[in-house]
């Protein structure tokens, strides 16, 4: 296990390294300049001349990225051009409430994606499976904004049981029950389409499994169907299911960002939001960098769980 990890560190680091040049490129050639922002209409030439030398956008390109990536190396990420303060300060102060919403929402999809694919393959009901393919049609084509407003109107307007939005005013710990009822809205409104696209493919692999020769032997020997599913193809299933959650983990990213616009969350989705909107260029680029690198070791994880879960991955790759 421990070569199979260390053959994939390359490709790894090699994939940032990529991401975190495209980024710093990428953001030189947004429309607008940062400087116009800070000097204002009215500002002099001499002015906004000592205020590019100051933010060092006066340099050339390569040496504004080598200083920004040994920065970031070294984690000095610097400070922020619009929304004001240390970069690592906003990045600390809005990374708790991101963690807690993603982590949640992730927990709430993988629950319902076992429970909806693992019921319709035991209760062989057509009618159940039409039901659940119409949801998980709806829950996939129904844009993430439009979720969260449905969500907001019917259980914060026509039945107010749950707040609208923001975060719990004590924090997420003092109060676990008030902090669930915070949570529960823009969790679910995240949870929906990864939800969605985990049980279709489940439902299809555990059938899939079903049609394989151990699955025949088991039955002839007298073994249960729900005992068959529960215990050999639900396991020999898994290991498929966590590559596409791994890759499903990118719809939490991109959504955060909408949900909690939708919801006030005041996390790292709104942040990005802001500094891009102001041209923050330290906030944006650290912001995106660190999507990059979640997402690299997301699927990195997501490798060495299915290598675990798979020993035929694990001899192929150290092979």
């Amino acid at each position: 296990m421990l070569r199979y990890v260390l053959g994939r560190l390359p490709s790894a680091l090699g994939l940032l390294a990529a991401a975190s040049l495209l980024i710093f490129w990428l953001m030189r050639l947004v429309p607008g300049d940062p400087v116009d922002t800070l000097a204002g209409p009215d500002a002099s030439p001499e002015a906004r001349a000592a205020i590019r030398a100051e933010l060092g956008l006066d340099q050339p390109f390569l040496a504004q990225y080598v200083d920004w990536l040994g920065d970031v190396l070294t984690f000095d990420l610097g400070r922020s051009f619009v929304v004001g303060g240390q970069v690592s300060d906003l990045l600390a102060a809005g990374a708790v409430n991101t963690v807690v919403l993603t982590l949640t929402a992730l927990a709430l999809a993988v629950t319902l994606a076992l429970v909806t694919a693992v019921t319709a393959v035991v209760a062989q009901r057509r009618w159940l499976d039409a039901l659940l393919a119409g949801i998980n049609t709806v829950a996939l084509a129904m844009p993430t904004f439009a979720t969260g407003l449905l969500l907001v109107l019917v259980f914060a307007v026509v039945v107010p049981v749950l707040p609208s939005g923001g975060t719990p005013p004590d924090g997420f710990v003092a109060r676990p029950d008030i902090a669930l009822q915070y949570l529960l809205l823009p969790a679910t409104c995240l949870a929906v389409p990864v939800w969605a696209g985990l049980s279709r493919f489940l439902t299809e692999a555990l059938r899939s499994q079903l049609r394989q020769p151990y699955v025949t032997t088991a039955r002839a020997v007298g073994v249960r169907h729900r005992r068959i599913v529960l215990t050999q193809a639900l396991p020999n299933a898994l290991p498929s299911a966590v590559t596409v959650l791994g890759i499903q983990f990118g719809t939490l990213l991109g959504g955060a960002v909408l949900v909690e616009a939708i919801f006030t969350w005041p996390g790292l989705g709104r942040l990005i939001e802001e500094a891009i909107s102001g041209r923050d260029y330290p906030v944006v680029q650290v912001l995106l960098l660190l999507s990059v690198a979640i997402f690299v070791v997301t699927q990195l994880v997501t490798d060495v769980v299915h290598a675990w879960l798979d020993p035929r991955i694990r001899i192929g790759g150290a092979a």
